[in-house]
């Protein structure tokens, strides 16, 4: 029998009392793991052990992967219309309503983000990403395809099965919301592994589906580690598709266990090192405003995180000392606290990684401008860091910190920033400010992306596609893009006809 995990919040943000099983979710029931070990959740704050989780192995993968297969050829996939499963995606959005602020302290408590950002960014947008595909389950359709006169061509768009989804700890409900949105809206029973430094929402996850009425198998939800549990999906030869976020390392390791394997269908959301332009014509003020959430804004453990900051000469000394300026008034600190913007870093080995390359910056000559240290001497806290006097080779530009630490570079001209820009073997975002409309779309289009912002950063919606280029990722998250990735194409021939 699993533990329960039970707490009493008492915050300036929220009060209240949690209490939930934190076991393995397998055929709507929570179970401990086949070698009844647990896995401690620590909170970031002050490296304390919050509670243990049931540690999920490939046995339970097996057994999850059973379960959505059963549901799939029984309860779900083509036996439940996509107004029942519009019906039962709805039902939950409500039930997500009702519980937004313990989902939200709960996404603070594991995480460290504050309460704040986790009420109004994450657990919000998680809710409006499962309407959005709620809206599409009964709209999945197929085309009908002219050929001759004694023959009907139509092909139906069908759910692939059982996919598998490995999602990661910096998003952890919304990167859970993403996932699951197109996959049941088009059909599929799923088998997700949540980080292990993370599960607590994606287990109470689990609780509200239930509560929502989803068959049992439906959702199999299995906490554990990447080399037993994710290795495990990403290898089963019973699993139809793997979706995964996180690290382009990582992503590779998926990509080849999907190969080795049956030769799944793969979609990745991976790294970045994205450049935020700012052209001397853009409002500075907005500028760096726009830039400190870029970087800052979870922390810096954002994957379209604007890292590489780059300001036209004319502009420069006065974005800097701005800059600098309005990442002083940033508030560390605790994460229910109202004020905080910037809570701490999700781990210790989060932390110890982000400080490494703070002072790999500061070997190779980097100028700090302001931080460059850890705050506090409890937690995993950093100050937000601002590098100047970098060269492109230095480690600090070339690749992805995940935290938060930028680097601010002058440039001359436009063809000047376009290649600095786009020297990366990254691709998922970028950002232009200017108030020349022209040059903003001129720069925007040259910009090797996958999303590119102008006069914004950071602002995502449901029914916009998101993805990388290059090393950045394989396929679309969110709108109707999405869909493609959880869905198979049947050519039906229908002889009318033509006798032989």
């Amino acid at each position: 029998m699993p533990s329960a995990f039970t707490h009493e919040f008492n915050t300036p943000a929220f009060k209240g009392k949690v209490s939930f099983s934190t076991g393995l979710f397998i055929n709507g029931q929570f179970l401990d793991g086949s070698d009844k070990t647990t896995i401690d959740v620590i909170n970031p704050t002050n490296g304390k052990v919050i509670t243990s989780v049931s540690e999920g192995t490939p046995k339970d993968v097996d057994l999850a992967v059973d379960a959505a297969h059963a549901a799939f050829d029984t309860t779900w996939g083509l036996h439940a219309p996509g107004a029942q499963r519009s019906i039962l995606m709805s039902k939950l959005v409500a039930i997500m309503e009702k519980n937004a602020d313990e989902l939200a302290a709960l996404e603070a408590l594991d995480n460290g983000k504050t309460f704040n950002w986790a009420r109004n960014v994450d657990v919000a947008g998680s809710i409006d990403c499962i309407r959005y595909y709620a809206g599409w389950a009964d709209k999945v359709t197929g085309q009908v395809q002219e050929t001759t006169e004694d023959k009907l061509t139509y092909t139906r768009h069908e759910p692939i099965g059982v996919v598998g989804q490995i999602i990661p700890w910096n998003f952890p409900l919304l990167m859970m919301a993403w996932k699951l949105g197109p996959a049941l809206a088009c059909g599929n029973t799923i088998v997700l592994k949540p980080s292990e430094f993370t599960p607590l929402t994606a287990i109470r996850m689990c609780h509200l589906i239930n509560e929502a009425g989803f068959p049992p198998g439906v959702v199999n939800v299995i906490s554990g580690y990447g080399n037993s549990v994710g290795n495990a999906i990403s290898s089963h030869m019973r699993v139809e598709k793997v979706a995964f976020t996180g690290s382009t390392l990582v992503g590779r390791k998926i990509m080849e266990a999907a190969a080795k394997s049956n030769l799944k269908n793969v979609t990745l959301e991976l790294g970045g090192k994205s450049p935020n332009i700012i052209f001397d014509d853009a409002d500075i003020e907005q500028a760096v405003n726009w830039a400190a959430f870029g970087i800052f804004w979870n922390h810096g453990q954002t994957c379209c995180a604007g890292s590489r900051i780059y300001v036209q000469e004319g502009i420069y000394d006065e974005f800097l000392k701005r800059f600098t300026e309005k990442t002083r008034s940033l508030k560390v600190g605790d994460p229910f606290a109202p004020d905080t913007f910037q809570g701490p870093q999700v781990s210790e080995i989060q932390f110890n990684r982000i400080m490494s390359y703070i002072e790999s910056g500061k070997a190779a000559g980097a100028k700090v401008e302001i931080g460059g240290e850890r705050h506090g001497s409890e937690g995993y806290f950093i100050k937000p860091t601002i590098f100047t006097n970098v060269d492109p080779s230095m480690k600090i530009v070339q690749e992805e910190i995940f935290g938060p630490v930028g680097v601010v570079i002058k440039f001359k001209d436009e063809e000047d920033v376009i290649k600095q820009a786009n020297d990366t073997v990254y691709g998922l975002a970028a950002a232009v400010f200017t108030q020349n409309l022209n040059r903003a779309i001129n720069t925007a289009h040259k910009l090797k992306a996958g999303t590119a912002w102008i006069n914004c950063v950071n602002s995502l919606h449901s029914n916009v596609p998101f993805g990388g280029f290059k090393q950045s990722g394989i396929g679309r998250e969110l709108g109707e893009y999405a869909l493609a990735n959880y869905t198979a194409v049947k050519s039906v021939h229908v002889n009318l006809g033509h006798r032989m």
